[in-house]
């Protein structure tokens, strides 16, 4: 097929995540060698579209980078254009300034602009291609919370530091006789929590999408002891909660399109069952940002090749508002119509929880 493609642009939106670097590096060198596309990347995200502020994306650029977290154009989680901050008469206000990333990309000759990026960030690709920009978009999310993929980048990265932080507590939890608790990430979906769990000996594993009785997490500590298992671990999602109470917010952030910000279960939850098992020292371990960073894990670095290569291609094609995706063993796209709004939460009565529940780990219901 006849391509009229000459110059294309990358953005990377919301969290840092493992592969955006490896993403970069396969849709730049793709671009180049396969296609002799032009291609520049824009810094910060959508701030930058807006603030025209972007970078030529060559060979060198990227040499390097795919074993790399974070992302070498920087990234931003609360630029909306649809919905930004600007100043008006000494006051901030909110506006729909998209009409002037739009002219930044007329402006710089730019043909294509590639969006990586999780729920929100793709929602405003979504947004871009409604108003004729020619928009691909990749999918992005350590919490593998996107229900028109089967996995996300990143995820891999995330269970591997969390299954290895769950490796580290289970040996100063057996050698004191604690009750460890760990806290991972992934907002309302418990996919971290429950994959970590499974691979890092969880005795208990408290998700979202199963609210918890805490009265029966005491049953099951109580229970290890009888059988002479005097320590337990438990991993528990950012986002559960008991039956009869609400998630834990550990702030609300008022200048980004997603203000609540998840945290602090596990220290709460340390509380509450001090009070009714009295016999074990119960300590709280917060994983937080450390699952987002540090080297990318061999399958999101081959997925994220494989997304990149993938995006190039349908710019090639010219299969626009499309985001590529996995489904099953094969590369995919989808439309991005059809991409938002559309979560992927772990089924209580799925395999993956029915495979915990017959090895014994509870879910605290």
């Amino acid at each position: 097929m006849a391509s009229n493609i000459k110059k294309i642009a990358l953005l990377t939106g919301g969290g840092d995540c493992p592969g955006l670097n490896a993403v970069i590096r396969a849709v730049t060198r793709t671009a180049i060698l396969k296609y002799g596309y032009e291609v520049v990347g824009y810094k910060f995200g959508y701030r930058g579209l807006y603030n025209n502020d972007l970078i030529p994306l060559d060979l060198d650029k990227v040499s390097g980078i795919e074993h790399r977290g974070g992302t070498i154009l920087y990234s931003s989680n609360k630029d909306n254009l649809f919905d930004y901050q600007v100043e008006e008469n000494g006051k901030i206000v909110k506006k729909d300034v998209s009409d002037v990333g739009v002219e930044n990309l007329k402006k710089e000759g730019i043909d294509v602009l590639v969006v990586i990026g999780g729920d929100g960030t793709l929602t405003s690709a979504r947004d871009f291609s409604r108003k004729g920009v020619k928009v691909i978009g990749v999918p992005k999310t350590i919490d593998n919370d996107l229900a028109a993929t089967d996995v996300t980048f990143g995820f891999n990265t995330a269970i591997e530091v969390a299954t290895d932080a769950l490796d580290r507590l289970h040996t100063t939890a057996e050698s004191h006789h604690r009750v460890m608790l760990l806290e991972v990430m992934g907002r309302n979906a418990g996919w971290i929590a429950l994959h970590s769990g499974l691979a890092g000996s969880a005795d208990v594993i408290l998700l979202p999408e199963i609210p918890y009785d805490i009265n029966k997490i005491a049953e099951k500590i109580k229970d290890r002891e009888k059988s002479g298992k005097l320590f337990s671990i438990i991993v528990v999602a950012e986002g559960a909660k008991s039956k009869d109470g609400e998630v834990v917010v550990s702030k609300i952030v008022e200048d980004s399109p997603d203000p609540i910000r998840l945290g602090g279960i596990a220290n709460k939850l340390a509380f509450d069952l001090e009070k009714i098992v009295k016999d074990h020292e119960i300590r709280s371990t917060v994983l937080g940002h450390v699952q987002r960073g540090g080297n990318t894990s061999t399958y999101d670095r081959v997925l994220s090749t494989r997304y990149g290569v993938a995006a190039a291609d349908l710019i090639h094609d010219e299969n626009f508002g499309n985001m590529v995706c996995l489904k099953g063993n094969e590369i995919s796209y989808v439309k991005l119509e059809n991409v938002i709004g559309h979560n992927k939460n772990v089924d209580p009565n799925g395999e993956l929880v029915r495979t915990a529940r017959s090895i014994g780990i509870s879910f605290g219901d």
